[in-house]
């Protein structure tokens, strides 16, 4: 699959915003980059959950693009545990399928840090749009 107008659309998105690099995809595992500088940090000095949430909502979604070749879902659904505080530094997150149907995905998604301490874990289910050939009815 070609990455280039999916990645340039995002640049200018909350994706670039944030700083996120696509560092793989397949169907089967994407892996997301961000370097955490004190922009990502709230008051106590780690890593934002927003930012966490974010990252693991972003390579699920990208995941969902890659196994459904460039169509692209909405998250309908978004649940977020938070293990360790992160610190500045490089963060990796990781996305993996667990279930799919004509009209949604389940992924679940995690955060580590370059030592690879799980910082973050999340599940997630999307939404598919309807395939602009179907006659319009919902087989989902």
């Amino acid at each position: 699959m070609d990455w280039t107008d999916i990645m340039s659309r995002s640049e200018k998105s909350f994706w670039g915003l944030l700083g996120l690099r696509l560092l793989s995809a397949d169907s089967q595992r994407v892996e997301i980059g961000l370097t955490a500088t004190e922009s990502h940090l709230n008051s106590m000095g780690i890593v934002h959950g927003g930012v966490l949430s974010a990252m693991m909502d972003q390579a699920m979604g990208t995941l969902v693009t890659a196994t459904k070749e460039g169509r692209e879902g909405v998250t309908t659904h978004l649940n977020v545990n938070f293990l360790s505080p992160m610190q500045m530094g490089e963060l990796i997150v990781t996305a993996y399928p667990l279930h799919e149907t004509f009209r949604t995905m389940t992924l679940r998604a995690e955060v580590r840090n370059s030592e690879g301490l799980l910082g973050s874990i999340a599940t997630a289910t999307f939404r598919l749009p309807k395939d602009k050939g179907n006659s319009g009815k919902d087989q989902g």
